[in-house]
């Protein structure tokens, strides 16, 4: 590593200057020595450094002038001040204009290098914040959510308009619409973008384990709690948190949720310390919240809290203008991860996937130009590349079995109900634990890919 990092010492003593010079050649450190400014301002020319060991007292251009000169070419170079006249004065002075630290002259070996690998240390944390704010900047954006239709445009400049707000927003929609990556983009594009999202799918938890998913429990708080562990409330501390299908949650959970979000306070399942949280919620759900309320399942008071600002996704047949550009968007991103040469689609195909309804709307898009790159030799997807289920009039010789032919469409339907397993087993006309023995039996995950 040290070989990577340039050192220019910078001293108008030469025996200072070939000390050092040896101390960091054979240390591996890439270094040179300059006995005046002049000499090093034309050495800033020459080659990238990245610390500046410099002495304060030279004839002509002073280490403190030297400095600004310095900086005027490249504010990233550290400087270390080198004296022989060490006075509180001076060090304050020297850290005050912008220097990392200062040694005294006789220099000792062993406190330079702790200062060196200190501001070694310093330059690769500052590199890699950049970096992670490079990669948040990058995700600041709607790369994965993809349309030119003026229904998606709507969708982007609400996105807008409220992430210059620390509003809650409820994004409502059909399975399969995006909702999570609208979340997403409202999250990385706000203030809290550089603390975590939080999602949770209310869906996917029975009711007693969704309590201790929220709020967290102290150890012993009930049988198998061995340990303390935070809830996702504590973990979204300062960011955001996504609760995903909303309306799944009961009425108790209900009433908790909203003391939280009226006191921004709560307590881990079994413990009595008090709790502050700050974080922005964002709610999305594909139930009807409003015959929730009158039916009596959904609570009137929450909604209204949740249901402050509110975004609209429409289904995927309501903006079929987008599927050619989501198509393409799909066919590269699964190009670069399949490492095929396929670049894009037929007409005829094309025509396709813009007649059919997709009731699983964009995510069965998906998972149809998935399954098309999969089959296809390319360079362009043909129609028989694509999921018979979807092709008019088309039919296929079935040799599956019945049980390959269950855990399929079981999957099928998870994946349209966004893995809301309460739809789910009502749309399979089967009870909810019968539903939950079936997927441990064909064990089913979100990372399971539909067949189509």
């Amino acid at each position: 590593m040290t070989k990577n990092i340039g050192i220019l010492i910078v001293d108008d003593e030469f025996s200072v200057r070939n000390s050092l010079y040896n101390w960091f050649k054979e240390d591996g450190y890439r270094v040179e020595a300059a006995e005046n400014g002049v000499e090093v301002l034309k050495k800033l020319q020459e080659n990238p450094w990245d610390i500046i060991l410099l002495d304060i007292k030279m004839p002509g251009m002073d280490g403190m002038e030297l400095q600004k000169r310095i900086n005027e070419i490249d504010k990233s170079i550290t400087i270390i001040f080198m004296t022989a006249y060490a006075s509180i004065e001076t060090a304050v002075q020297a850290l005050k204009s912008g220097a990392f630290d200062y040694v005294t002259k006789p220099i000792d070996p062993d406190d330079l290098n702790h200062i060196i690998r200190n501001a070694i240390k310093q330059k690769e944390l500052i590199a890699e914040n950049i970096q992670l704010r490079e990669k948040i900047e990058e995700l600041s954006n709607y790369d994965e959510i993809i349309g030119e239709s003026p229904a998606m445009q709507k969708i982007f400049g609400l996105v807008d308009m409220v992430v210059k707000t620390d509003s809650t927003v409820m994004i409502r929609g059909e399975s399969g619409t995006g909702k999570e990556l609208v979340a997403k983009a409202i999250h990385s594009k706000s203030s809290r973008r550089y603390f975590p999202i939080i999602t949770i799918n209310c869906a996917a938890f029975p009711d007693t384990l969704l309590e201790s998913e929220l709020f967290g429990h102290e150890k012993g708080a009930f049988t198998g709690a061995q340990y303390r562990r935070k809830g996702k409330l504590e973990l979204a501390h300062g960011g955001t948190i996504f609760f995903d299908e909303i309306g799944n949650i009961s009425l108790k959970t209900q009433v908790d949720l909203l003391r939280v979000i009226e006191t921004k306070q709560f307590a881990r399942l079994g413990g009595n310390e008090t709790i502050n949280v700050d974080f922005r919620i964002i709610a999305a759900t594909n139930s009807d919240l409003e015959k929730a309320i009158k039916d009596g399942t959904f609570r009137e008071d929450l909604y209204y809290r949740l249901n402050v600002f509110s975004i609209f996704l429409p289904p995927l047949r309501e903006r079929i203008n987008d599927i050619p550009v989501l198509t393409q968007h799909f066919i590269k991103k699964f190009a670069i991860s399949m490492h095929k040469n396929i670049t894009g689609i037929t007409p005829d195909a094309m025509d396709i996937l813009v007649r059919y309804n997709w009731p699983g709307n964009v995510r069965e898009l998906e998972n149809a130009v998935e399954r098309a790159m999969v089959v296809g030799k390319g360079p362009l997807i043909r129609s028989e590349d694509l999921p018979f289920q979807i092709i008019p009039g088309a039919s296929a010789l079935c040799t599956d079995t019945l049980e390959d032919i269950e855990k399929n469409h079981i999957l099928k339907i998870l994946n349209r109900t966004d893995w809301n397993i309460t739809h789910a087993a009502e749309t399979l006309q089967i009870d909810r634990v019968t539903l939950y023995n079936k997927i441990k039996k064909y064990e089913l995950t979100r990372e399971n890919v539909s067949e189509q």
